[in-house]
Order: C-alpha cells, then structure tokens, then sequence
C-alpha cells in the first residue's frame, strides 16, 4: 500500500483537513496574538469579528493560489513565497475593509501586526512540516510512484534525467516501453526496456507495480498514441502526456481549461487572474508615493528643460504597450524641437548635437524618465518591465530578432531586467538588441513581485547612472 502511495496527491480528506488546518491557524494566531498584547484572553466582539473575517477570507483566497494543490515536484521556496502572497492579500482586504468602514482605530495595531506574523509563521510552518513528513516517507519507501515511460527517444531520455536529478518527488522510472526492435530487451539511461504490447500485457496481469504511464512520444505519433491508450483500457493506472515541445520557443507555458476543453498554452502572459491584480496595486501604489516624493525635483526640471531650450517641458512619443497597442509616453524633454523625414526615429548618439547640455544631463542620470510614473497611474506602463521602444524600431526588429514582440506580453515598464544588466542605451547592433530581448524575455517568464521589487532596488544603485546613456 506504502509504495504505491500513501497519501495520492492531496486527497479530497487530507485536503479538507489541510483547509480546516490554516483556518485554525489563522484563529488561534488572533487569540494568541490578543494575549501577548493584552495579557488575557476575553476577546471583546469586534476582536471576534475580525478573526471570523480573516479565517472567511482564508477559506476563500488560499485556495486561489493552489495552496490545496499537490506541490509534489516543486520547490519550498516557490511554495512558501505562494503561502505569503495569499496571505498578504487576506490581509490587505482587512485593511481596506478597515479603512472603508471606518474602523481602524478600534484595534490594536500591535496586536494587528502580531496577528499578521504569526499567522504567516504557522501557515509556513505547517507546510515545512508537511513536505519534511512527506519526505522522510519517500527516503523509508512510502508514498513513491511506480512510472513507465512510453518512448525511450530524445524526449523520453530527457524526462528520465529529470526524475533521476529529481528524486525527493517520490516518483520511480522502472521502465522504458517502445517499439524499436534494437531497443527492446535492453537498458537506456539505466532503465530497461520493453516493447509496448509486452508492457501492456504485464500491466494488465499485475506482473509489474505501475502506478503511471507517461507518454513521450512525438506529436506526430498521434495513432499510436491512440493504439496504447486502447491497449491500456482495461487498466485503472493514471496515464499523462509529456508534450513534445521543447522544441518551441516556449513563454509562461502552462496547461489551462477554456470550456471544459483542456489546452497547453505555448505562450502567454503571466499577468492574469490574481498576478494581474498584484501588479496593479503594486503599480499604483509605489507610483503615488514615488510622485509625491519627488515633485519637487519634477518641478525643478521642468523649470531647467524650459530654460535649456525653446519647446515644451514633456516629450511624447507614442510606443507600443501591452498586446502591442500603440500609448503614449511621457518623457523630459532632453533635445532641441526637431522634425525627421519620413517618420525615421534616430537613436541619440554619444555626442548627439541635438541633445541640449541639461538635456544630456537628464538622460545620463535616466531623470527624463521620471514623468512616465504618470504612464503608470494611467494604467499605460508599469514600474518595472521591458523597456518600450519606438514603433519604428519595433518594425525594423521584430523580423531581425526572434520573439522580439513577446516583449509585449507584459506592460512596458520605467526599468527592467535589461536595463540593470548593461542593456540600456543605444542598441547600434543587433547583437545588443538581441540580449535585450533575452533579458525581457527571462523577466516575463520569471515574474513574480519579489522579482519587481528587487529589479526596483537594484535601480537604485546601478539603474540611473549609466555609461551607455547618452
């Protein structure tokens, strides 16, 4: 019973007590909270209030993160990270919710803010317990995965080294089905090796403990795909397919449902659902405080651009934005007022005689961007994110470099990635644009908040200055 797995992948038992686990966690850490600040434990109705509120909202939000999920396969990190976003947003309801009613000044903040830490220590603490249990149970035998992979080929190799490098998820290759000839009776990577009908054969007639069957065969093998699934009819193990594309140029791939018709997404944008909505506040939000601190800098540019030259204070050039839709950004204006022919935008060069001397100023310490913070109230741009460029040079770029419009999956942002990597400035050779490209890339498929504030950061100390500025 151990081997073939004590616990399958949260069971709808284990999941509802996991449910009712963080919810007492979240009741508990109030009252134990409560005592620490009040050295008793009446907790007066609104206190009561609050942790009914909180464990409703818990029992509403965590489930959106897939924190019921098996995370069998995935790292700690990556589940801890997901435990504090989930929890941050419970809380910022809270607030928002003290904020609209009025009725903040009724609770102790230090009890608020000992609540908050607590319950993130224990939703943590529980999950920590829980893979470290699973763990101890996987190293003594139990709870692992018998697998068979179909297709002892390139992609079949490939998922063989994966569980190999990975064997803290429990699940053990015992065997390679295919239909080479050569193959058959002998060992790749390891692992032996059997035709198809002899592995469905010894299958059926429960000769070999197999709790899965992958297949990793060609997309083109379709029909036989078909065949071994009717070959496996009779049996009960669960049967998953390992796509072969690892041959595209994949982005933010994942497997989703749209009408209860289950599709592989190749290439889509992580700002969806819940990340779309934490991008936003954290958009917003930083915006505001960013502009409020520094208005007055803004207005003392705005003074030195006008005294520099004849011509407005900003800027504007349209660029294209999320999905590729034109916007308009803001930025100080740094040249002297010019017209180009036939609609060319020339990139600045080091010595540009069009750039003013306060100009050149603005743009070596990257102070002419600052206006586009109100790019990012208007919703056209995000703090952090691929840089936008003309329209012209997305139509000279876009056929020299490959996936050079998937930049646009995301808003365009003040800073990125690119840009606290040396990748800023003039892009004179394709060479240049192409690591720019590659770093926005990285950024989209890497997003996460931690990821933004940390690109924010290191703005701070290697984003502004720069040599390549001019």
């Amino acid at each position: 019973m151990f081997k073939q797995g004590l616990i399958k992948e949260y069971s709808p038992v284990f999941s509802f007590l996991a449910r009712l686990l963080d919810l007492a966690v979240v009741v508990l850490g109030g009252v134990l909270a409560f005592y620490l600040r009040f050295d008793h434990l009446n907790l007066t109705s609104g206190y009561e209030l609050v942790l009914v509120l909180g464990a409703l909202l818990a029992a509403v939000i965590l489930p959106l993160f897939k924190l019921y999920h098996s995370w069998r396969g995935k790292g700690l990190w990556q589940q801890i990270w997901m435990t504090t976003v989930a929890w941050s947003v419970v809380v910022l309801i809270l607030v928002l919710l003290a904020f609209g009613t009025k009725s903040g000044a009724l609770y102790s903040r230090y009890w608020a803010v000992i609540w908050v830490m607590v319950v993130w220590a224990g939703l943590v603490l529980v999950r920590i317990l829980v893979r470290v249990a699973f763990n101890y149970m996987r190293r003594k035998g139990m709870n692992h995965r018998h697998i068979v992979v179909v297709g002892a080929g390139e992609l079949g190799q490939n998922v063989a080294r994966q569980l190999r490098d990975a064997q803290w998820v429990g699940y053990d290759l015992v065997a390679f089905w295919d239909d080479d000839p050569a193959l058959q009776g002998t060992e790749v990577a390891g692992i032996p090796v059997l035709s198809c009908e002899e592995g469905c054969r010894r299958l059926e007639e429960k000769n070999q403990d197999v709790d899965e069957v992958w297949l990793a065969l060609p997309l083109r093998a379709e029909k036989r795909m078909r065949e071994i699934l009717q070959m496996l009819r009779h049996s009960t193990v669960k049967i998953r397919l390992v796509p072969d594309i690892f041959g595209f140029r994949l982005l933010n791939h994942s497997i989703t449902e749209v009408a209860g018709v289950p599709v592989l997404d190749l290439r889509a944008s992580p700002m969806e659902g819940v990340n779309r909505l934490i991008k936003a506040v954290e958009d917003r939000v930083l915006a505001l405080v960013i502009l409020v601190l520094i208005s007055p800098l803004l207005l003392v540019i705005a003074i030195g651009v006008k005294l520099s030259s004849p011509g407005p204070v900003l800027f504007k050039q349209k660029r294209h934005g999320w999905d590729g839709k034109p916007i308009t950004v803001y930025k100080f204006r740094t040249m002297k007022v010019h017209e180009e022919k036939d609609g060319q935008v020339t990139q600045a060069k080091r010595n540009d005689p069009r750039v003013t001397p306060f100009g050149a100023f603005l743009r070596r310490t990257s102070l002419d961007e600052l206006p586009q913070f109100f790019n990012v109230l208007q919703g056209r741009m995000s703090i952090v994110g691929p840089r936008p460029h003309a329209l012209a040079h997305n139509e000279m770029y876009k056929e020299q470099v490959e996936a050079y419009m998937q930049r646009h999956r995301v808003k365009p942002g003040i800073t990125g990635w690119a840009q606290i990597n040396g990748w800023r400035g003039e892009t004179d050779t394709l060479d240049k644009m192409e690591k720019r490209v590659e770093y926005d890339l990285y950024y989209i498929e890497n997003w996460s908040l931690w990821f933004d504030l940390k690109i924010i950061f290191l703005t701070l100390f290697k984003g502004f200055v720069h040599q390549k500025a001019y």
